[in-house]
């Protein structure tokens, strides 16, 4: 027994003592006779060690006082009314003298008030629920929420010396003028601003892990429109599964403000494709390769093969997956023999293509012809190194930017894909499907990091174009779709991912500088003008492409089109062999192999 146990056996013990002395005292009013003082002091001898048996019995000392329970309290009603009944039975047994029988039944009435009572005062004091014992100096913040997560989030605010919780603020009118844990619930969530200056409260915690994006949107966007630091709950997929606790209250992150809700995947068939099963991901360093790394381990492959020209990027993804079935290999993707010895040793049963060369500015002039080489004659040395050992199912990762191309790497992009329509006539055992989607939020050299980065160090936040927008998803998402389309391709197509409204860029850093605790006064936006090879808006089907809906909400696939032949695809490796070409020569091919490819002008 521990010192804490110890301390309250021996309270437990002196409450016995004196409750049963208080019980004569209320049952004589405090004049307490000669003989029945004698019977009383005479009893405790055998009653307190009584009901101290009973109460180690039946584990009375193994709760913790901290976190005192209705189960604790069921074990000590228990625990005092069995030693009640032994107490009552040896005075009848014995004909004991000087017990009255009111007595019998006051003690343990005052026993539970008084052992009960001060368990629950304790924890009173502990969660801070007795004002003059709060400690000092905490933050009051309002939380936007009145449910489960909203009581959760309550308890421990109520722990800490931080923070403490001045109100609930929540849309459904009937919870208004209610209380949770003793906390008001003041009114809606459109009335922060007022209820923030009345509360002086400078922070705010949005604790709606399971409503839609939407509704957590519009609370985040309240509460800084009030001048408040939000703060929210972690996501509701988060907490079922166990990765975070709703303690782990963080900073909205413009993830948070996107509107994406959570994907329902079809469980069987991403079991049926990848379980027990030897899966290659090519890039799998990178952002949207390393994601889908992380979801196909969740599906329990016999082995995953990560293939990756960076030696640090599979280094960190190596330590990641440390103890997992996986096997590391450095190489390119333009290493025909390289892929051939890969393919060869672990003869994977599913590939997934995620190695592209994807900055548009950078890929667009002087580096023009390497994207080319890395995107397409990557690609096709993939593909056929996957045909050569009857890989079941090859899934292109490819982009928005491949529809109506008006930059090098979205034709890039769109010239792979013709590649695995055109191999797909030649190739009877291996599947091929491609995907295609917009931005992924948080992404490597993506547009949020960069504005992180330029709201840290002061702004200004550059835009290229007042009106340039974009398709965002999450990166998780975004990888999730991409196993679901893998699960439902037959072969040759090319699913379309629903990426909601477009974003405009200006709008996002606005929320990024907000969600900074900034204004526009303090960190401003510069536009800074279209880049090479840009375009004011993206598109995910091109002139003449039409969809059909597929049973996932989320994706749609592409009307089938003519597919390139033998000859076609013959003259396209005959270019591509050439190790060298200039910017020119490169933008001219691409005009004829990819016929709407049109660079920007500007």
């Amino acid at each position: 027994m521990n010192w804490r146990s110890a301390l309250a056996f021996l309270h437990d013990l002196l409450a016995t003592a004196l409750m049963w002395l208080f019980a004569y005292w209320v049952r004589f009013n405090f004049e307490v006779p000669r003989e029945f003082s004698a019977g009383a002091q005479g009893a405790l001898l055998w009653v307190t060690p009584l009901y101290v048996a009973v109460y180690a019995w039946l584990g009375l000392y193994r709760g913790i006082w901290r976190y005192a329970s209705m189960g604790d309290l069921r074990r000590l009603l228990v625990a005092v009314g069995l030693g009640a009944l032994c107490v009552a039975s040896v005075a009848y047994m014995t004909q004991a003298t000087g017990i009255p029988r009111s007595v019998l039944l006051l003690h343990p009435i005052l026993l539970v008030v008084v052992m009960g009572g001060s368990r629950f005062l304790y924890r009173a004091w502990k969660d801070g629920h007795i004002a003059f014992m709060r400690h000092e100096g905490t933050v009051p913040v309002l939380v936007l929420g009145a449910g489960d997560a909203a009581a959760q989030l309550l308890g421990e605010l109520a722990r800490s010396r931080d923070w403490h919780a001045v109100g609930l603020l929540d849309d459904n009118a009937q919870k208004h003028g209610r209380r949770i844990h003793d906390v008001p619930i003041l009114g809606a969530l459109a009335d922060i601003a007022q209820h923030a200056e009345r509360c002086q409260a400078r922070h705010a915690i949005i604790a709606m892990p399971s409503a839609s994006s939407a509704t957590r949107r519009r609370a985040a966007e309240l509460a800084a429109a009030a001048g408040l630091t939000v703060l929210t709950v972690p996501a509701f997929s988060d907490l079922m599964q166990g990765r975070v606790a709703i303690s782990h209250v963080r900073k909205v992150e413009l993830e948070d403000l996107l509107g994406r809700e959570q994907v329902q995947l079809d469980d069987e068939g991403l079991h049926r494709l990848l379980t027990d099963k030897v899966v290659l991901v090519t890039g799998a360093g990178g952002s949207i390769g390393s994601e889908l790394c992380r979801q196909i381990a969740g599906l329990g492959p016999r082995q995953l093969v990560f293939y990756e020209l960076s030696e640090y990027a599979l280094y960190a993804i190596d330590q990641e997956f440390a103890g997992k079935p996986i096997r590391c290999m450095v190489g390119d993707v333009k290493d025909g023999a390289a892929l051939e010895a890969t393919f060869s040793q672990y003869r994977p049963d599913v590939v997934f293509h995620a190695a592209a060369y994807k900055h548009v500015p950078l890929m667009e002039n002087e580096n023009a012809w390497q994207a080319v080489r890395n995107n397409v004659l990557g690609t096709l040395r993939v593909a056929r190194a996957a045909i050569a050992e009857s890989v079941g199912e090859f899934v292109l990762i490819s982009t928005d930017k491949a529809v109506n191309p008006t930059n090098v790497m979205g034709a890039s992009k769109r010239l792979a894909e013709r590649v695995c329509e055109a191999l797909q006539c030649e190739a009877a055992a291996t599947r091929f499907v491609m995907v295609r989607f917009g931005n992924v939020l948080g992404s490597s050299g993506s547009v949020i990091p960069k504005f992180r980065e330029q709201i840290a160090l002061g702004g200004p936040v550059t835009v290229t174009h007042p009106d340039i927008i974009r398709y965002f998803m999450l990166i998780p998402e975004a990888a999730q779709l991409v196993l679901q389309a893998a699960a439902q391709g037959q072969g040759g197509e090319i699913f379309v991912l629903d990426m909601g409204e477009p974003v405009k860029i200006a709008d996002l850093a606005r929320d990024m500088i907000r969600l900074s605790g900034f204004t526009e006064d303090e960190i401003a936006i510069e536009f800074t003008g279209l880049r090479p090879g840009e375009k004011l808006y993206e598109e995910l089907l091109a002139d003449g492409e039409t969809t059909l809906p597929t049973p996932h909400p989320k994706l749609r696939v592409m009307k089938a089109e003519q597919a390139p032949d033998a000859t076609w695809l013959a003259e396209l490796e005959e270019w591509l062999a050439a190790p060298v070409r200039s910017e020119a020569e490169v933008k001219e091919g691409l005009k004829r192999w990819v016929p709407e490819y049109r660079p920007a002008q500007h």
